[in-house]
């Protein structure tokens, strides 16, 4: 088991990361980085002098806000992640992060994992929005991902590796973590009008609307696949972080997500449709037969359960702080965006 998980990263100090990885350091910088970005985590780059260590790596602990705590634990999203790199990471067939230490206390959820810094890689701000061609290749991405675990998503769960969207800790935890981030944010921000229709009912259908997106054929599904989850390399291909809400469930999970949200509105308007089309193009390359109509209808049910993150994720945020109001706001608006256009109000 090694030595204890630190809980704080002033912890991560040379002797630590001695004891653990073998690697000879004479000192530790650590300052935190995205900041308004994750609320489940704190991040942090860790600069290092040594005769046999990386210049620089990232480290990963528990959110420093108890409500993120809360939410994480109860949805055990440490653990997904620290199994994550224990076990799939090296089946990806999509760019991951290499992770140099991955550990977890599953009784208490403290974590750390500590991973290659992907600082030279370019980053995309989802405030602003994904580029058409940052987007065309992150749904190749995800149809790459899909396909190889196509109708497997059962199988991942029920081996423990995953967590089924219809697992019964989502309908226990999440419509009583949504109500609280509900009477936060009507109190503290001005909602459109479509999600203030949907909104009082959501909690309500979030059992059976959570049941919906495992009809099949399950996949794995990143859980939280975004822009601010990207990263580009120099051949415009993106590096996936992020693996805490990893599940198993329609791989329309990921591609409604990542389109609703990761989209200014105009792209999202214009190139919706065909971005679809595109990963169901990729799932046939792949050998797969598919129900284009079926995976249309799960993809906007899906985009209907995407109300749920910007809602439960305020619980964690400072709406005070700039990025993170702007970045609920533009979820909400974005949200929006898809129940007028795709007509998800006659889904609830």
């Amino acid at each position: 088991m090694g030595s204890q998980i630190p809980g704080v990263i002033g912890d991560v100090n040379a002797t630590w990361l001695k004891s653990e990885l073998g690697w000879d350091i004479d000192s530790v910088d650590a300052q935190q980085i995205g900041a308004g970005i994750g609320v489940s985590s704190a991040l942090y780059r860790l600069k290092l002098r040594g005769a046999n260590c990386p210049s620089s790596v990232v480290v990963k602990l528990p959110a420093l806000d108890e409500a993120a705590v809360f939410t994480s634990t109860m949805l055990r999203m440490y653990i997904r992640e620290a199994n994550f790199f224990d076990s799939l990471c090296n089946e990806m067939p999509i760019g991951v992060p290499v992770a140099y230490l991955a550990r977890v206390d599953e009784a208490t959820s403290q974590f750390v994992v500590v991973m290659e810094d992907l600082g030279e890689l370019r980053i995309v701000d989802q405030n602003e929005g994904m580029s058409i061609t940052d987007a065309r290749a992150a749904i190749d991405a995800a149809a790459k991902l899909h396909a190889k675990w196509w109708g497997r998503g059962d199988e991942l769960s029920a081996a423990g590796t995953t967590i089924s969207l219809g697992d019964p800790i989502y309908p226990a935890v999440l419509p009583f973590v949504f109500g609280e981030g509900w009477e936060k944010l009507t109190k503290e921000m001005e909602l459109p009008a479509s999600i203030m229709e949907i909104g009082p009912k959501f909690a309500e259908r979030l059992p059976s609307l959570l049941q919906s997106l495992v009809t099949g054929p399950n996949t794995l599904c990143h859980g939280d696949y975004r822009a601010d989850n990207m990263l580009f390399d120099a051949q415009g291909e993106p590096v996936v972080i992020d693996f805490q809400l990893l599940g198993s469930g329609t791989g329309a999970y990921d591609v409604a997500y990542f389109v609703t949200q990761s989209l200014s509105m105009q792209d999202a308007s214009l190139y919706e449709r065909e971005l679809f089309d595109r990963w169901i193009a990729g799932l046939t390359a792949a050998g797969l037969v598919v129900d284009a109509d079926d995976l249309w209808l799960q993809y906007r049910r899906c985009a209907l359960f995407c109300l749920a993150y910007p809602v439960i994720a305020s619980r964690g945020m400072d709406l005070n702080n700039p990025r993170e109001r702007k970045l609920l706001e533009m979820m909400n608006e974005r949200f929006d965006r898809a129940v007028r256009e795709l007509n998800l109000a006659e889904l609830m």
